[in-house]
């Protein structure tokens, strides 16, 4: 397997082809090894944006193959023309011209994942209403690279259970659930279901850890429920599930009360692994994503869990409001390539 990183073009309406831009001009680390897999013409469009007037660009070079991102010399940024190029795409507003573009990317970076050929994908941000009018049937990169997976392994999707994991350098959590209404989220609160979540990100971070990881779980109720008093999940659901996950070797406990368990699980002054537990696992998307973001939008990073690849993606949307104008803050970016190369091995 080629050690390239591939940095998914996002949607090209919005700041992702900005931010990559920028990662490459002031992450050197950061992405050295990596490129992007995209289109070549809006990366120079969009370096170009970004040079002080007058002055060129950060030099895009293409190169023919994934392979090809190694030897590439420093103070460039390569690209590899994955999908026909787009007709025309206006910045800041959704088409499905643009949806096109950024779902073609993703597909190509999935099946060359999972066919060895590159060691991580780094996903820039994509709209879900313009991914949506291209035709994909996915409400996001999540859901689009789960059904990729499940077809490369010849499974049906629901076979190929993930997760969704936020991180930074002080906490990290990992949802129950996803992309649903809250209504619906309470009521995928399963045994099942958060027993396959405590299994996902037991085996993710044992990897990513080198040892077992400590799981702190959240309840669903104000208080855990209170014995009961505020509702019967944690009895009925969730403490069953941590226990069959204990009775498998998992270092799961819990519930615990869901606004005190992330201050118990956050790294504290700096130190890695210094918090009572390595990550918590919350029961639905707001509950889990509110406190990583209140720590720092910029720093957090999404992390897909299950996958036979590695994939992780900044922490916010595509800023169709500032799409163009240079001020978006390409830290998360940053963030997110560092964490797919230790999360690939280097």
């Amino acid at each position: 397997m080629t050690e390239a990183i591939a940095i998914t073009l996002g949607d090209p309406a919005g700041i992702g082809p900005e931010i990559i831009a920028k990662a490459f001009r002031d992450a050197p680390d950061a992405t050295r090894g990596a490129f992007v897999a995209g289109d070549v013409a809006t990366m120079r469009q969009a370096s170009q944006a970004l040079a002080v007037p007058g002055q060129p660009g950060w030099p895009v070079l293409q190169i023919g193959t994934a392979a090809e991102a190694a030897a590439v010399p420093p103070r460039c940024i390569p690209v590899l023309q994955v999908i026909a190029p787009p007709l025309h795409i206006a910045l800041g507003q959704v088409s499905a011209e643009a949806g096109r573009v950024a779902g073609e990317c993703v597909v190509w970076a999935a099946r060359a994942a999972l066919r060895g050929e590159i060691g991580a994908i780094v996903t820039a941000p994509l709209h879900k209403e313009a991914l949506s009018a291209a035709g994909f049937p996915y409400p996001g990169h999540t859901e689009l690279l789960q059904a990729e997976a499940a077809a490369h392994l010849g499974r049906g999707v629901a076979d190929v259970p993930v997760r969704m994991m936020l991180a930074n350098d002080e906490l990290r959590t990992v949802l129950v659930s996803i992309h649903m209404s809250l209504r619906h989220a309470i009521e995928a609160v399963r045994f099942e279901g958060v027993l396959q979540t405590l299994r996902i990100t037991h085996r993710a971070l044992t990897q990513a850890l080198g040892r077992v990881p400590r799981i702190g779980v959240a309840g669903l109720n104000p208080h855990a429920g209170e014995g009961g008093l505020f509702g019967s999940e944690e009895r009925e659901i969730i403490a069953p599930a941590i226990e069959a996950a204990r009775a498998e070797g998992i270092d799961a406990s819990g519930p615990y009360a869901p606004d005190t368990v992330f201050m118990r699980a956050r790294a504290k002054h700096g130190v890695a692994s210094s918090g009572e537990f390595d990550v918590v696992v919350a029961m639905y998307h707001d509950q889990g994503l509110i406190p990583v973001k209140y720590l720092g939008v910029e720093k957090g990073v999404n992390v897909t869990l299950g996958l036979p690849l590695v994939r992780t993606s900044p922490d916010h949307g595509t800023a169709f409001d500032i799409a163009g104008t240079g001020r978006a803050d390409a830290s998360s970016l940053v963030e997110a390539l560092r964490m797919a190369r230790v999360l690939k091995g280097g």
